[in-house]
C-alpha cells in the first residue's frame, strides 16, 4: 500500500517548493531581432519589462558530463544485440546506424542501429517463434509473475544508470528521471507482475444443456511504438500487460531517444525473459514503424504519438490484416481556475500542469481558462512563476526545465510564439531561446488569449501557457441545478438564467477541440467540480490536482486524443482475446 501511495503521488511531490530567482536570458538565434523584445513594441503593455529571472545555466555553464556509458546501440532481436541488416552492403559492414543526439548542446551521444523493413520482418519473426513454438505463453502465470518482478527489482538496482541515460538522451531533469519517472516503471511492472496469475476467464449459465467456458486468451504478437517524450514510461505502460498476458512483442523506439529502452530491455531478459519475447527495433516512423503497423504477422497494435501519426498508424493497421490498433494521441486540455480559487495554489498547480516535463506532455494544461474575477491577480502571478522557473542543465541540482528534444521541435514551439504575438495575444513572460547553445526556451506566458487563435487551438507541446479568461457567476452555483424546464416556468430569476448559460459557456469552450485527453478543475465547490467533470469530454479530470498516474488509473483520450487504455485493468483487455468453449452435459446433476 506505501508503494502504491508512493507512485500515485510522485508527480506531484518535490514540486512543491519554488525556486529562486537566478540570472537573465539569452537572445534567441531563431528568432533575432523578433524576439519578445525586438519585435513586439508595447507587448508588455499591463507588465513591467523587467528582464526574465529564469537560470540561464545553459548560457553560462558547460554541460556536465553525464555519470553514465552507453552501453547498448544495437537492435534487440530474437535475445541478442545485433547489427542492422539494412545498409550493411551500403554504409558499413555493422550496417546502417543513425546519430541520438543531447538536447542540451546538439552534440552526438551514440550512434544507434538503423531498423528497416528487414530488421521488423526479423523481430516479427522471432516474436512469433517464441510465441507459438517457445515457453513465454505456455509457462503458469506465476512464473510470468516473477519475472516481471525481479525486472523491477534490476530497474530499481540500476535506477541511477537508467535515470542518467533518460537525461541525458531526452533532456528531462535528473532530479525528474530519478524521483519520479523510474520509480514509477518499476511500479507499473510490479503492478502488471501481479496480474499475471490473476487473469481468469468465467464459466457462465446457458439455457439449456451446456457447460460454458469463456477464456481470455493471449492475443499473440504485439507491435508496439513509444514516442520521445516519455519513453520509459511508455515502455512500461505497453510491455508491462502484454507481458503479464502471455504475449509476445516488438517494440519499436523513437529515433529522438532510443538508449533507455534497449538498456531496461537488456534487464528484461537478465530477470529470465525468454529469448523473442521482447523485441527492440530503433529506427524512424516512415520505414520501421510503417512496416510493423501494416504487417501482416503482426496481431495487435499500440501507438503513442501525435494524433496525425495515429491516423497513418490506424489506416496500415486496416489496410494490412485488420489488426486491434490502441492509440493514445495529442491533447490540448483545459485547466479550469474558478473564482473560489485560492490564486497562489491554482498558479502553482497551472503551472506545473503546463511545464512538466518542458511542457512535452499529452495531456498538459495547455488552455488555462481562469475566471474573470480572479484573471488579473492570475495572470501577474502566474507571470512570476514563469520568470522564477530554472532553466538549465538538467543534470544541474534544483534545474527545472531542461532543452526541448531536438532542434525540429525548439523551431516550431518559438513559431507558435511568433503566431501567439501576432494573432493579438499579450506576451508577459518569456518568448524567447534560452541561452546560445542547446534547445533550451524560456518559460513562456501568454495573457489575453482568445478560443479561435492557434496557441489555443493547436497542440505546441512546450513551455507557453495560454490563459483564456471566462466569466462563471458562481456564488449561489453549488445549490442550483440547470434545469431549463424550471427557467422556463420562471421559476428561477434572471440571475439565475445568466448563471446557467455561463456554465454552459464554460464547458462549450473548453470541450470545443478536437482533442478529448485530460482536463484540470480547481476549485472550493463539490459541486462545481462535479458539474464540470461530468460536463468535459475527456478521459482523465483531475480535480485540485494534476499529472497523477497511479498504475491503476487508466488513461486514454476521447475524440481524436485515442482509442482505448492504457494503465488499470483496462489495459490488459487490450492484450486478450476472449474464446467461448461450449460443451454439452448429460445428465447434469444441475444446470
Amino acid at each position: 500500500m506505501a508503494a502504491r501511495r508512493a507512485a500515485s503521488s510522485l508527480l506531484s511531490r518535490g514540486l512543491i517548493a519554488r525556486p529562486s530567482a537566478a540570472s537573465s536570458t539569452g537572445d534567441s538565434a531563431i528568432l533575432g531581432a523578433g524576439s519578445a523584445r525586438g519585435f513586439l513594441p508595447g507587448a508588455l503593455h499591463r507588465f513591467s519589462a523587467a528582464p526574465a529571472a529564469a537560470a540561464t545555466a545553459a548560457a553560462t555553464e558547460e554541460p556536465i558530463q553525464p555519470p553514465v556509458d552507453v552501453k547498448y546501440t544495437k537492435l534487440l532481436i530474437n535475445g541478442n544485440f545485433v547489427d542492422a541488416a539494412s545498409g550493411t552492403r551500403v554504409f558499413s559492414p555493422s550496417g546502417k546506424t543513425f546519430a541520438t543526439v543531447d538536447p542540451r548542446t546538439g552534440d552526438v551521444i551514440a550512434r544507434v542501429a538503423e531498423g528497416d523493413a528487414e530488421d521488423v520482418n526479423r523481430a516479427v519473426a522471432a516474436a512469433r517463434r517464441a510465441f507459438d513454438e517457445g515457453p513465454w505463453p505456455r509457462m503458469t502465470a506465476y512464473e510470468r509473475c516473477r519475472v516481471l518482478l525481479r525486472f523491477a527489482d534490476l530497474i530499481e538496482q540500476h535506477a541511477d544508470e537508467i535515470a542518467a541515460l533518460e537525461t541525458w538522451d531526452g533532456g528531462k531533469t535528473l532530479e525528474q528521471t530519478t524521483g519520479t519517472e523510474v520509480p514509477m516503471v518499476a511500479r507499473y511492472m510490479r503492478y502488471y507482475g501481479g496480474w499475471a496469475d490473476k487473469i481468469h476467464g468465467l464459466v457462465v449459465p446457458a439455457d439449456g444443456p451446456h457447460h460454458v467456458q469463456v477464456l481470455h486468451e493471449p492475443i499473440g504478437v504485439a507491435g508496439q511504438i513509444i514516442p520521445w517524450n516519455f519513453p520509459l514510461l511508455m515502455f512500461a505502460w505497453k510491455v508491462g500487460p502484454a507481458l503479464a498476458c502471455g504475449n509476445a512483442v516488438v517494440l519499436k523506439t523513437a529515433e529522438q531517444t532510443p538508449l533507455s529502452a534497449l538498456f531496461v530491455a537488456s534487464l528484461l531478459h537478465e530477470a529470465g525473459l525468454p529469448d523473442g519475447v521482447l523485441n527492440v527495433v530503433s529506427g524512424f516512423g516512415p520505414t520501421a514503424g510503417a512496416t510493423l503497423s501494416s504487417h501482416m504477422g503482426v496481431d495487435k497494435l499500440a501507438f503513442t504519438g501525435s494524433t496525425g501519426t495515429g491516423k497513418i498508424v490506424l489506416e496500415l493497421a486496416a489496410r494490412s490484416n485488420l489488426k486491434p490498433v490502441t492509440l493514445e494521441l495529442g491533447g490540448k486540455s483545459p485547466f479550469i481556475v474558478m473564482d473560489d480559487a485560492d490564486v497562489d495554489q491554482a498558479v502553482e498547480l497551472a503551472h506545473r500542469a503546463l511545464f512538466f516535463n518542458q511542457g512535452q506532455c499529452c495531456c498538459a494544461g495547455s488552455r488555462t481558462f481562469v475566471h474573470e474575477r480572479v484573471y488579473d491577480e492570475f495572470v501577474e502571478k502566474a507571470r512570476a512563476r514563469a520568470l522564477q522557473r530554472v532553466v538549465g542543465d538538467p543534470f544541474r541540482t534544483g534545474v527545472e526545465q531542461g532543452p526541448q528534444i531536438d532542434g525540429e521541435q525548439f523551431k516550431k514551439i518559438l513559431q507558435y510564439v511568433k503566431s501567439g504575438v501576432d494573432s493579438g495575444a499579450t506576451l508577459v513572460a518569456g518568448g524567447d531561446r534560452a541561452g546560445s547553445r542547446g534547445f533550451y526556451i524560456q518559460p513562456t506566458v501568454f495573457a489575453d488569449v482568445e478560443d479561435e487563435m492557434k496557441i489555443a487551438q493547436e497542440e505546441i507541446f512546450g513551455p507557453v501557457q495560454s490563459i483564456l479568461k471566462f466569466r462563471f457567476a458562481a456564488l449561489e452555483f453549488p445549490r442550483i441545478p440547470c434545469d431549463r424546464d424550471r427557467l422556463s416556468t420562471g421559476i428561477y430569476t434572471n440571475t439565475l438564467r445568466a448563471m446557467c448559460s455561463t456554465v454552459e459557456e464554460v464547458v462549450r469552450r473548453a470541450n470545443a477541440t478536437p482533442y478529448g485527453l485530460a482536463a484540470g478543475v480547481f476549485t472550493q465547490r463539490l459541486d462545481a467540480a462535479n458539474t464540470l467533470a461530468r460536463a468535459l469530454r475527456v478521459g482523465t479530470v483531475w480535480v485540485n490536482t494534476y499529472d497523477v498516474f497511479d498504475a491503476a488509473v487508466p488513461f486514454g483520450g476521447y475524440k481524436m486524443s485515442g482509442v482505448g487504455r492504457e494503465k488499470g485493468v483496462y489495459s490488459l483487455r487490450n492484450y486478450l482475446q476472449t474464446k467461448a468453449v461450449v460443451t454439452p452435459i448429460k445428465d447434469a446433476a444441475w444446470l
